[in-house]
């Protein structure tokens, strides 16, 4: 199943010198752009110099963020991309592109802006993110359901980008909670990350069934297609890091008995769940060496190879962390550094992507 070019670049045609529209699926570059930044500072080990590099990073994702809402509401191409069934699915985009810059502005910003300010920029981002993504994940299956019209064949892996952003909110929220009123606001707001996290993780693992009965019984994936495999990483991951941020904050919170059954859940639940992360991550991976040894054409969805990485990177590190585990300290430190060489190449490749299609007029096209 190829991505209709509603999500991919068109092939040259008579209009080739028309730039298209932006799509959603861009936002993807400032959730691959953030977790790079976050991700480093969760690692279980440090270097010299990393956290600065990171916080340079996290900079460049939070103008990304600004530059693509500026332009992605100017154009007013919401309808046509709840219309189209393939382009809606990654309206889950933005939103989790909110809650990452505003993660990273609590866990780096602080050092440059203040903590006070740091809180109230994450408090903003998160409310916001969370706002849009729960809207997403309710509003995208509706319109499965009502509107659109699938082949046999046409579940991919865009089909999670609807349904994760509550778990995006769930991991991210966690940080909010030591800054929340104390007493009820402060249970409220953890308890709402818990629900947010069953909401993404069981719709997570119905449409990760529904993507794997796709590969069994149809032909592989080929193409643009290939890279958003690698967004069920990225959804299970999450919910193992989602786990252990909330198993951290439970204490204080929720009476003794539950947040010490929130520590063991996040340890036996996350490592249970990693290592079915583990196996998609081999499925994903050896699908996308099969690809490229055919040819695979740059595409915007080449950012779903970074986000999951990244999210694995800090799933790995929560355990690594919980149970002092040496060998999980070092896969943290090996998947990190995979990802940073991942996000290098495929920026580089955006870069070159933008720039050509910069100087050409709008076209009523979504790149």
């Amino acid at each position: 199943m190829q991505l209709s070019p509603a999500t991919c670049p068109s092939p040259p045609a008579s209009d080739s010198t028309a730039r298209p529209l932006l799509g959603p699926t861009w936002f993807a570059a400032v959730m691959g752009t953030g977790i790079v930044a976050n991700a480093a500072a969760t690692l279980p080990r440090t270097f010299p110099g990393l956290r600065t590099a990171a916080t340079v990073v996290w900079a460049g994702a939070g103008v990304l963020l600004v530059v693509l809402v500026a332009r992605y509401l100017r154009q007013r191409a919401i309808r046509s991309h709840a219309a189209d069934p393939v382009t809606v699915q990654f309206l889950g985009a933005p939103p989790m592109g909110l809650l990452t810059v505003g993660a990273g502005a609590l866990l780096l910003g602080k050092d440059v802006i203040g903590l006070d300010a740091a809180v109230s920029v994450d408090w903003v981002l998160w409310l916001t993110g969370t706002a849009l993504g729960l809207v997403t994940a309710c509003m995208v299956p509706y319109l499965m359901v009502t509107r659109h019209r699938f082949a046999p064949d046409a579940a991919f892996g865009g089909w999670l980008m609807p349904v994760v952003p509550p778990m995006v909110s769930a991991a991210t929220g966690a940080l909010l909670v030591p800054h929340a009123p104390a007493g009820q606001p402060r249970l409220a707001l953890l308890l709402g990350c818990y629900a947010m996290l069953g909401l993404g993780l069981v719709a997570t693992l119905l449409v990760l069934a529904m993507i794997y009965g796709r590969l069994v019984h149809h032909e592989a994936p080929t193409g643009t297609t290939v890279p958003t495999v690698w967004i069920g990483l990225g959804a299970l991951a999450q919910s193992v890091t989602t786990l252990g941020a909330l198993a951290s904050v439970a204490p204080g919170v929720l009476p003794a008995p539950y947040a010490r059954g929130a520590a063991v859940f996040a340890l036996l639940g996350g490592i249970a769940v990693w290592g079915f992360a583990m196996l998609w991550l081999a499925l994903a991976a050896g699908l996308t060496v099969r690809t490229i040894r055919a040819g695979l054409p740059f595409a915007p969805t080449w950012w779903s190879f970074i986000f999951p990485v990244g999210a694995c990177v800090t799933a790995t590190g929560a355990l690594a962390t919980r149970t002092g585990s040496t060998p999980l300290d070092w896969a943290t430190v090996v998947l990190y550094t995979a990802l940073v060489l991942a996000w290098l190449v495929v920026a580089g490749r955006s870069v070159r992507h933008v720039t050509r299609h910069m100087r050409r007029p709008v076209r009523h096209a979504v790149d």
